[in-house]
């Protein structure tokens, strides 16, 4: 695939002196705002990223605001850094010492689909393992066709379940097919309730929304074990124990419907926008078990902070709940996300969503594309004369037990061990848990790895073939924020970095090289979208999006188990300390610096770790103490940080930090046990211990 022309444009340069080009692009990271940006091009370099300007012909989406976060603005450091892959690459020394030497993508494609191919012969289709995850690119970018090659080899499907699929697991049963309320909203409320969220970090354009709200008199409550800049601002802080949210919901919904004099028979339909609800009785019921002071007891938080809340909550008229992914890394975490998205629809959260109330975790909406239909354009009707599956459809593996099923280390039949794993938009050697089994898996010398990125993440050090990733700085892309109702097209702006190609061409490649026809893999974005069902001027225009979803949706404060089996008909707190083996609790909540593991690679200084001052005089802990960060799965060396921002009882290290010179990072000290909905992962659940170095 040729590398994509330099773009053209007007010149803001003299003709005799460097070409300086203003271009318009979108962000497409794995970040809720999903920003409009000018970006400035100097002879085919990427030199400034900034938010793009309203300009009144040239759409932008208003969530935006007019500005960027800082990682963003030196995304170009990335794009021409000296982490950047340009060429492909296969090993040459020991892995994951990244010791590698330059192919050309011929031979790097070959000897991939020669390890493929080799691996479904001796060890069935199975054995096959694709890590896909690309949540920083676009609708297209984050590769339309790769699903569809695996599938037509049978391969096992690893399914996404390290982020979002437990919060997305009980928003379905909750609120069925209704969308999130549009974040822009939160101005017209009376109570904005920030739920295990902090936007300050990952959700920058929220709050001087919420900042407007509270300045035209809405009170704040932020529920956070840390002391977050919105919690820092809120009238009310509930600084809870991690894992104690479950109780503190149905506490505060016992008490706002003792409040408001809701009973089991109440129509709630008012509340909900108009869609009918059920289960309010079950859901009362559950709720009775805890009482405020009972809750306030298991969260070790004052009594009286919580009744405030039960009464603002009671009183509103126009509540906004943001609920934040925190929430359901916990063992119940989907408990908690249906007890608090239980409350806020008893709170009135839909009954005037749209001029203030409203629920949201997500938006819930994509780019309105037929992945069926392109389904049948590429693989053709199963069983039919089209048909390119070679193999019935492999076991599905969750991603949180990668360590398992690259060690041998598990007994269910969908973890065995892998072969061949081909990682996509992901650095797992990072933000896997239990990380030090993972890195135990792909240092096999019998395991081949293949990675597909843009710089040389840790994993790709253990890699024996690496691959070269376009940016969306490079290529045609479609962004669908899951912040914002925003549609914006996304062109290329600078030629192509190196050899890089898309994922979609990747996937071309090793369908090529894998005997498939290569017009049915056809990578060119206008024919993937075509093949979608949508024309390129519909597909591609820039603007806002209706929110979709099913407004009337009936809302589910409890499940029927016949329809839903293994799942609690109402949330419960089944959490249970007892088995803990170390005292504090460690959080490793998302960075300021990086997008997941995304930056990290220009992140240089020690690990730090955060203790409240009462946990560091008790362990004889100073600021700038070597410590040792120590439970049954591993001990990381540290720096302390003494902080009463976050409670005591809990420490706190940042999630992404790339590893340096083999040292394990933070996820090493954190379990695969799975969540109770759909199998998510439970990073709030590590319990740790530290002592000085």
């Amino acid at each position: 695939m040729p590398p994509t022309p330099p773009p053209t444009g007007p010149s803001t340069g003299p003709t005799t002196g460097p070409l300086v080009e203003v271009r318009r692009t979108a962000c497409p990271l794995d970040c809720p705002d999903g920003c409009s940006l000018e970006v400035t091009v100097t002879d085919g370099v990427l030199t400034r990223v900034d938010a793009a300007p309203a300009n009144g012909h040239d759409p932008v989406n208003p969530f935006t605001q007019g500005f960027i976060c800082a990682k963003v603005r030196r995304h170009a450091d990335r794009v021409h850094g000296p982490h950047r892959l340009r060429t492909p690459l296969v090993r040459t020394g020991p892995k994951g010492r990244g010791e590698l030497r330059e192919v050309s993508w011929d031979e790097a494609l070959g000897r991939a689909a020669e390890a493929i191919a080799t691996a479904v012969d001796r060890h069935g289709p199975a054995s096959v393992v694709p890590y896909l995850y690309n949540s920083s690119a676009g609708e297209l970018g984050a590769g339309l066709l790769g699903p569809l090659l695996w599938e037509a080899l049978g391969t096992s499907t690893v399914a996404h379940t390290i982020c979002a699929a437990t919060a997305g697991a009980a928003w379905d049963l909750v609120l069925g097919d209704r969308r999130g309320t549009d974040l822009a909203t939160v101005v017209g409320a009376d109570l904005v309730v920030i739920w295990a969220a902090n936007p300050s970090v990952s959700n920058t354009h929220l709050p001087p929304l919420v900042r407007e709200a509270c300045a035209a008199g809405a009170a704040l409550v932020v529920v956070d074990p840390r002391r977050t800049p919105l919690a820092a601002r809120a009238d009310v802080h509930l600084a809870v124990r991690p894992g104690s949210d479950v109780a503190v919901a149905l506490a505060l919904v016992h008490a706002v419907a003792e409040r408001q004099g809701v009973h089991g028979g109440t129509d709630l339909r008012g509340r909900a926008g108009g869609a009918p609800v059920t289960g309010l009785a079950a859901l009362l019921d559950a709720a009775a078990d805890w009482s405020l002071d009972a809750a306030a007891a298991r969260a070790d938080i004052e009594p009286a902070a919580l009744t405030r809340v039960a009464e603002l909550l009671a009183r509103a008229e126009r509540p906004f709940v943001r609920l934040g992914w925190g929430l359901e890394r916990n063992r119940n975490g989907g408990a908690a996300h249906r007890a608090v998205l239980s409350l806020a629809v008893l709170a009135g959260g839909l009954a005037a969503e749209g001029r203030g109330s409203g629920i949201h975790v997500h938006t819930g909406h994509d780019a309105d594309l037929d992945l069926d239909a392109l389904r049948r354009a590429v693989l053709g009707v199963p069983g039919g004369a089209d048909d390119l599956r070679r193999a019935a459809p492999g076991p599905v593996r969750n991603m949180n037990h990668l360590g398992r099923w690259l060690t041998g280390g598990s007994d269910q039949p969908d973890e065995s061990l892998a072969a061949v794993l081909f990682v996509q938009g992901a650095n797992p050697a990072v933000t896997a848990p239990a990380q030090a089994r993972v890195q135990q898996g792909l240092a096999r010398d019998d395991l081949v790895t293949i990675v597909h990125d843009q710089v040389l993440t840790d994993t790709a050090r253990y890699a024996d073939i690496v691959l070269p990733a376009t940016t969306h700085f490079e290529t045609t892309d479609l962004l669908a924020p899951y912040g914002a109702f925003w549609l914006e097209a996304i062109e290329p702006v600078i030629p192509r970095v190196g050899l890089s190609r898309t994922n979609d061409e990747v996937t071309a490649g090793l369908a090529a090289h894998l005997g498939f026809p290569a017009d049915r893999f056809d990578p060119r974005p206008a024919v993937v979208l075509a093949r979608a069902g949508a024309t390129a001027g519909r597909a591609l225009d820039t603007g806002p999006v209706r929110p979709g979803g099913d407004p009337a949706s009936p809302v589910h404060l409890a499940v029927d188990p016949t329809r839903h089996p293994g799942v609690d008909p109402v949330p419960r707190d089944a959490e249970a300390d007892a088995d803990r083996d170390a005292p504090l609790v460690l959080l490793s909540p998302a960075s300021s610096r990086t997008v997941n593991s995304m930056f990290g690679e220009r992140d240089d200084g020690p690990e730090e770790i955060r203790l409240h001052p009462t946990d560091a005089a008790a362990r004889g802990i100073g600021a700038g103490d070597a410590v040792r960060v120590t439970n049954h799965q591993a001990t990381v060396d540290a720096v302390a940080a003494i902080d009463d921002r976050t409670r005591p009882g809990v420490v706190v290290m940042v999630k992404g930090r790339w590893l340096r010179h083999g040292a394990p990072g933070v996820n090493a000290l954190v379990p695969d046990d799975l969540a109770d909905l759909a199998g998510g992962a439970t990073f709030n659940d590590a319990r740790v211990e530290v002592t000085r170095a």
